[in-house]
């Protein structure tokens, strides 16, 4: 590259560098040369407004407000648009870039997109959620509201020069609703970084003295099956009678404090502890120590159709895991899961204790599923398509 090009990404929903898979863009972006400046929002224990952190300039603004309805969504989206047209025009005047990368959701940031486009700055658009099928996965009605998601799906993709989908199904959605030229969309997947997720010993006082330890990390909102899996924890413990488990769930988001009360409501306190936010050494400990992992998110249009991190870092750690039946998840895991029917308690509750109860299998399917990540699903081999995505903008 002769001229060093520079990237700002704009991220909503997830300070950084606690998203994951965007983080790994930016460090892949700053090794092939880029310079790489970031807008994400504030939250518990990334306060600092800027930082530098291994070269990469990390802007964040507030955002108070917590959305849980139409009008607070609004709120949301209209705060951050407006720190991220203002931190933008700070940047372009500062460290300047050359390429907006903008990951939803919410599906907005195009405005900032055409505002800079008129500066002859390229937009990708790094297609995270179905934003659409999110909103009827959290609301189940196709109101207004829907209709507005499904238009601003349309501009953010007409703003792109490229797009980047995180597997196949979102490839559709980009050459579909999108209308996006099939040379213009790039599958970049969300696979882990094994040369930075690297096993630590276990900790047995996280099993608080039982045989076995069941792990879940992700996000804890209302879309992710948490109550769902609570309830399927209460069958194992109470109808069951196996006293034998205890239940980590690390995560943090707006349904913590109603799992929390969910959970004493069901008798599971002394059962299920509620970790909050763990990074690092202390959330790698958590997983090195399940026995089994599980992913309880519900079948619906967007789970259906999309990645979860959190299958493929269990996977990574050699562990064997649970989850409903789900398209993109059962190409994720294939032989390192278990896929019990969609809604069905009982047949989740029967799948996680067959691994509970069978160590030569949960260890065969560990040993398949992290062997399936370092040949195929490592982060290594989705870094020569983002530089492609890059290349075919630029050009």
């Amino acid at each position: 590259m002769k001229s060093r090009k520079r990237v700002l990404i704009i991220v909503e929903n997830l300070p950084l560098p606690f998203d994951r898979r965007v983080w790994q863009e930016a460090c892949a972006l700053r090794d092939a040369g880029y310079s790489v400046s970031i807008i994400c929002p504030t939250a518990p224990d990334y306060e600092q407004r800027y930082v530098e952190i291994e070269g990469i300039a990390i802007h964040r603004h507030p955002l108070p407000v917590e959305a849980d309805s139409a009008l607070t969504y609004a709120l949301e989206y209209g705060m951050a648009l407006f720190w991220q047209l203002v931190l933008a025009t700070r940047i372009a005047f500062g460290r300047g870039f050359d390429v907006i990368h903008a990951c939803n959701p919410p599906d907005t940031v195009f405005i900032v997109g055409r505002v800079f486009r008129l500066f002859g700055k390229r937009f990708i658009f790094d297609q995270h959620d179905l934003c659409p099928e999110l909103y009827l996965a959290k609301f189940n009605r196709r109101d207004r509201f829907y209709r507005l998601m499904c238009l601003l799906e349309r501009l953010t993709f007409n703003t792109a020069r490229v797009s980047i989908a995180t597997n196949d199904s979102f490839r559709e959605i980009a050459l579909s609703r999108g209308g996006m030229a099939p040379e213009d969309v790039f599958v970049v997947r969300s696979g882990p970084n094994l040369a930075r997720l690297q096993p630590v010993p276990p900790n047995p006082a996280l099993r608080h003295g039982r045989r076995y330890l069941v792990g879940y990390v992700g996000v804890m909102g209302k879309q992710e099956g948490l109550d769902t899996l609570l309830h399927i924890i209460a069958d194992i413990v109470h109808q069951r009678a196996r006293e034998d488990i205890q239940f980590c769930l690390v995560g943090f988001g707006t349904e913590l404090t109603a799992l929390r009360a969910l959970a004493a409501e069901l008798n599971l306190g002394d059962y299920v502890s509620f970790p909050g936010r763990l990074e690092g050494a202390e959330l790698l400990e958590v997983l090195c120590t399940s026995d089994v992992c599980v992913s309880p998110d519900p079948h619906n249009a967007m789970n259906d159709k999309s990645t979860m991190n959190k299958i493929m870092e269990y996977m990574a750690l050699g562990k064997a895991s649970v989850q409903f039946d789900l398209a993109e998840g059962r190409f994720s895991a294939q032989q390192a899961s278990l896929y019990a029917e969609p809604g069905n308690v009982g047949d989740f509750a029967d799948k996680l204790l067959r691994l509970i109860d069978d160590a030569e299998l949960r260890d065969s399917m560990g040993a398949y599923g992290q062997q399936r990540i370092a040949e195929v699903l490592d982060w290594q081999y989705e870094v020569p398509r983002l530089l492609a995505a890059y290349e075919r903008a630029l050009r």
